[in-house]
């Protein structure tokens, strides 16, 4: 189940619809039952969220906040002014887009990492087949 909290951001029942497929999509390739939360925010409050958690002072277009826990995996911020100028740089829908962050997002509460070998080719191509899944290719 995904919590949607949405801050100087609104979602459409079409991205709300798209956020809840992939996660579920994203928990049944991993083979759980996954409870996480989303906050939906623009690019101040994602930046702020940014400096204080990771240190960095600049927006990005998601954040994954692992909990440990087994059933509830953990949290999400997402950018919705970050997807949106994304999605318009790449030439593809919101929906794309935001189900692209939404999976990759996932996967890091499952404990993917870019950090470590091997770790990032796997969790590319479990992003692809979810994206896949949800009809969406990556290429």
């Amino acid at each position: 189940m995904v919590y949607i909290s949405e801050h100087d951001a609104q979602l459409s029942r079409a991205l709300k619809k798209v956020l809840k497929k992939t996660a579920r999509a994203a928990a049944k390739k991993e083979g759980v039952k996954a409870n996480v939360s989303l906050l939906v925010t623009d690019d101040n409050e994602i930046r702020r969220l940014n400096e204080k958690y990771r240190g960095v002072n600049h927006s990005t277009d998601v954040l994954s906040f692992p909990s440990g826990d087994v059933g509830y995996y953990g949290d999400i911020v997402i950018s919705l002014e970050k997807a949106q100028a994304q999605a318009n740089e790449y030439g593809h829908s919101m929906e794309r887009e935001v189900a692209f962050l939404m999976a990759h997002a996932m996967l890091h509460l499952f404990g993917y990492t870019h950090k470590e070998d091997g770790h990032e080719q796997e969790m590319r191509e479990k992003q692809r087949e979810i994206m896949k899944e949800l009809g969406y290719e990556i290429k």
